[in-house]
């Protein structure tokens, strides 16, 4: 289903071939009406800011909103396991499954980064995507409260998804989220001894900063 993709697209960091695109973004979100429900309506508030602002303050507003608020945190599993071992576990898990499918993730963005999530909806058929969508639904449900608590229209991205789910949220209680610039997730041995690692020869998986994204932090400060 298109609809992930755009979805996806919306929540990653802002760049001009597609920020200059929403025109077709809008017409993707008309086409699957169907299926997306009143979705290009939800994303109004969105769109009219990223067509608004110029592009240094829609990154600008990125950074503010999701790298320097770790309670919107766009990492899945931080919003349930926080910083836990089992963090790491339902990640090599994710991953497999993405594999299944033939996903090639970006070195860049852990397995539980919600736009590389919506993409991988994005390839399986639409039963089976909104299946799993609601699997996450709880969680995702979560950052878009927080997001709107904030008055952040970022917040409509997650009401969106909300409506395409078969199941209703339920809410979940916060867990704590270490606020770094790097985020380090160890895979060690699990009981039966065998090493999940997410990286062959690594024993860590580490996510910077883009340096595109550290450039428009310096110009928030």
């Amino acid at each position: 289903m298109k609809t992930f993709k755009m979805l996806s697209l919306l929540l990653s960091y802002p760049q001009a071939e597609w920020v200059n695109e929403l025109d077709l973004i809008e017409e993707v979100l008309d086409e699957e009406m169907g299926q997306n429900g009143k979705a290009k309506q939800q994303l109004a508030d969105l769109l009219h800011s990223l067509r608004t602002e110029s592009l240094l303050e829609v990154e600008q507003n990125y950074v503010a909103t999701f790298d320097r608020n770790p309670s919107h945190s766009l990492h899945l599993f931080e919003h349930i396991h926080g910083e836990s071992r089992d963090r790491g576990m339902a990640m090599v898990n994710l991953i497999e499954e993405y594999r299944k499918h033939g996903l090639d993730m970006d070195a860049d963005e852990l397995p539980d980064y919600v736009p590389l999530f919506l993409e991988y909806l994005s390839q399986l058929p639409a039963q089976d995507a909104c299946n799993m969508l609601g699997e996450t639904i709880d969680v995702m449900a979560l950052i878009g409260r927080k997001l709107k608590g904030n008055n952040s229209p970022y917040h409509t991205v997650f009401d969106v998804l909300e409506g395409m789910s078969p199941v209703e949220a339920s809410e979940l209680p916060d867990v704590p989220i270490r606020e770094m610039e790097e985020t380090i997730i160890q895979f060690g041995p699990s009981n039966d001894g065998t090493d999940p690692l997410m990286v062959p020869k690594a024993q860590n998986a580490v996510v910077r900063m883009p340096q595109s994204r550290k450039a428009a932090a310096v110009q928030t400060n």
